[in-house]
Order: structure tokens, then C-alpha cells, then sequence
């Protein structure tokens, strides 16, 4: 899925439709899961380097990036959506806080800095800043760049609700579990018990409605309320990714089992212990299906989709 430029966006089956072309989202994805391996070889480095590449030529002088490139390397007009900006800004803390090389590292690293006056209003904007500042955070405590972004985008994830309703927002959307990891991270890097309790409580409460019988059953991509029918479809990879990113981080902070179990389940769900009974990863190709629907998977195996399923794998396998 990966040329000299980056990685392309959408495939038909495993083969990429290289006429969508490339997005920074894609390759921010890519990067952050080159930064997870551990051990690189050279040529997981080499794509690193390409990924890197990549959010660097998208930078736009007056700040943010650029998230749409077309198939012959030219860059599409004006910044793009908050997320792309959000997970330029994840990626970048990424690979400046363990990229595969050490010029890698700084080559991030001075991206990263100029992200500073990021601002956006979406919760998950902010919570993948937060994800970013803090890998930088955690490789050093003291930056102050990404302590600045912390504590502001911490501000904009929105209060929990009430105890019938303790999500922030009126409804589940896409990437949920990706808020209360930032209130983890938020919590671990500024030494906040509250928001580390926060982020406890709102991940327990998550992983309960999104558990049915025994297994995953994710938030459909048009999201869900209360009231609505479950399981919904289509399900879509990103939600294992992120609950199992979050889940290993409230096992790393605290060692209580039950977060590790909740990692396997979301890697059993590529398996096929999920509402369909079927498997979206496909070991053959190294792909993932675009979405799980009730009795179908999407055999378009995207970027998004197969960088998700990397992640969770990569996740599980590492996991002490």
C-alpha cells in the first residue's frame, strides 16, 4: 500500500486505488504504528522515513497541514479537517519521542514544536494532540511545547455527563475510546489524579456498552444513543484500534488484568469474535476489511482499516 510518496488511501480487495490518492490522516496512521515496532528492520525504517516525509511536505507555512495529495505528488488547496490536524500532531509526538532513528527523532520533533497554537473545538482533535504531547512528554518531562498543548487541549474534551449518561457528548460517535486515553495520558503526564480517575471511570463505563456477549460489539459508523437498536453495523476497525490503545494504557497505569483481557477481545474481533462470526483480517494479504456488517465484511482492504488491525495485533503481541 506503500510507494515513495506515502501510503495510499483506499484499496479495491488488496490491490490500492492509487486514482484516490494519498491523505495525511493515512500516513499519520502509518507513522505511529512504525513508531510502535519494536526492533525495526531496515525496511519498517525506510517506511517510517517515508511517512515522515510525507506530514513534513504537507506542513503549510502559515501552520496546520494539508490532508489530501493527489496520485502525481501535488498537494490539494488549504489546511485540512481538524482530525487530519489532530493526528499530524499524534504522529509527530510519536516518532519524536520513539522513532526508529535518532535523526527521525529530531526531524519530528521540530515539526511537532510548531504545532503549538494548534486549536479545534472537536473533542477528538484534541485528544489526538493530547496522545501526541504526551509520547513527546514521556521522552522528556519537562517540554514545554507539548505540556502547553496538554493543558489546553485537555480543556476541550468535554465534562463527563451524568451517571445514567456519563459519556460528554449527547451521542457515541467514532474513535470514543480515544477520550478517555487522552484523559489518561493528560492525567499521567500533569500528575492529575482526577483526570486519571476520569479517564478510568469513562473507559470501564465504554468497554461495558460496547461488550455483548463476551465479545466487542462496536459503536456502528453512524454512531449510537440510547434507545437505538444494538448491535449496529457497519462497525469499522478504528473503534478496535482505539479501544485497544486506551485498554493497554489503563493496563500499563494500573496492572489490573481485566484491561489486558479487554485488549485480546478487541484483537479476537479481527479474528472473528465479533457480531458477524467473521474474520476481517486477512493473513494471506497483511489487509483488513473496511467494516464489519451483519452477516458481511467490506473486502476493501483501506489504509485506515489495515493500519487499525496492525495496531491491535502489534498491541497484543507486545503486551507483558
Amino acid at each position: 500500500m506503500t510507494d515513495h510518496l506515502g501510503v495510499w488511501e483506499h484499496a479495491e480487495f488488496s490491490t490500492p486505488r492509487v486514482e484516490h490518492g494519498y491523505c495525511t490522516d493515512d500516513n499519520a496512521r502509518a507513522l505511529i504504528v512504525v513508531g510502535r515496532v519494536q526492533d525495526p528492520s531496515r525496511e519498517v525504517t525506510a517506511l517510517g522515513e517515508t511517512y515522515l516525509a510525507f506530514l513534513q511536505q504537507a506542513e503549510l507555512p502559515t501552520g496546520g497541514f494539508v490532508n489530501r495529495r493527489l496520485p502525481d505528488g501535488t498537494w490539494s488547496v488549504g489546511i485540512g479537517s481538524d482530525d487530519s490536524q489532530g493526528r499530524a500532531i499524534w504522529a509527530l509526538g510519536t516518532a519524536a519521542g520513539r522513532g526508529p532513528t535518532r535523526g527521525m527523532q529530531v526531524e519530528a520533533l521540530g515539526t511537532f514544536e510548531r504545532c503549538r497554537d494548534f486549536r479545534s473545538s472537536s473533542p477528538r482533535a484534541n485528544a489526538f494532540a493530547i496522545l501526541g504531547a504526551g509520547e513527546v512528554m514521556t521522552a522528556d518531562r519537562g517540554h514545554r511545547t507539548a505540556r502547553h498543548l496538554v493543558q489546553q487541549c485537555v480543556e476541550r474534551l468535554g465534562l463527563p455527563g451524568d451517571a445514567t449518561w456519563p459519556w460528554p457528548e449527547h451521542r457515541l460517535a467514532y474513535d470514543n475510546a480515544r477520550i478517555p486515553q487522552a484523559l489518561l495520558v493528560a492525567g499521567r503526564v500533569l500528575g492529575d489524579d482526577d483526570l486519571l480517575d476520569v479517564g478510568l471511570a469513562l473507559l470501564d463505563w465504554l468497554v461495558a456498552v460496547e461488550t455483548f456477549e463476551g465479545h466487542f460489539s462496536f459503536t456502528p459508523s453512524l454512531g449510537w444513543s440510547p434507545g437505538e437498536p444494538r448491535p449496529g453495523f457497519d462497525q469499522q476497525p478504528v473503534e478496535a484500534a482505539a479501544m485497544a490503545d486506551a485498554c493497554a494504557l489503563a493496563f500499563a497505569m494500573t496492572g489490573d488484568p481485566r484491561w489486558k483481557d479487554a485488549v485480546a477481545m478487541a484483537a479476537r474481533w479481527f479474528l472473528g469474535d465479533n457480531d458477524a462470526g467473521l474474520p476481517l483480517y486477512d493473513p494471506v494479504t497483511g489487509g483488513c476489511g473496511d467494516g464489519l456488517g451483519c452477516d458481511f465484511t467490506n473486502l476493501n482492504q483501506g489504509a485506515e482499516s489495515t493500519l487499525a488491525a496492525l495496531s491491535v495485533l502489534q498491541l497484543a503481541q507486545n503486551l507483558p
